[in-house]
């Protein structure tokens, strides 16, 4: 065996603890904080958002290998068209039925 094949996979490890951390954090700020709710929505959709990094970096192993940053930046570019595409199409709707009436 190989050196490589033999080490026990550390990073998968953290990875897993680090999201079953984050999912009980969430779960406890929407059960058992007395903040609003919209600052509610703002943790929660932050540890959302770190938790969705941990995915990709740790399992999905999208850093690796010599095309890493490329398919990071290929990533980050189809996660923005697919917002705009999303949210701006949600603002022509809104806008002609504002327009409408």
């Amino acid at each position: 065996m190989s050196a490589h094949t033999s080490r026990f996979p550390w990073n998968l490890l953290v990875g897993f603890v680090l999201s079953i951390a984050l999912t009980l954090l969430a779960v406890f700020v929407a059960f058992n904080t007395n903040f609003s709710k919209s600052i509610i929505l703002g943790i929660i959709g932050t540890l959302a958002i770190f938790q969705a990094l941990i995915q990709l970096f740790m399992f999905m192993h999208v850093t690796e290998g010599k095309e890493g940053i490329i398919n990071v930046v290929n990533m980050i570019y189809s996660v923005f068209l697919a917002l705009v595409i999303v949210f701006g199409s949600i603002w022509v709707l809104t806008s002609g039925h504002a327009s409408m009436h």
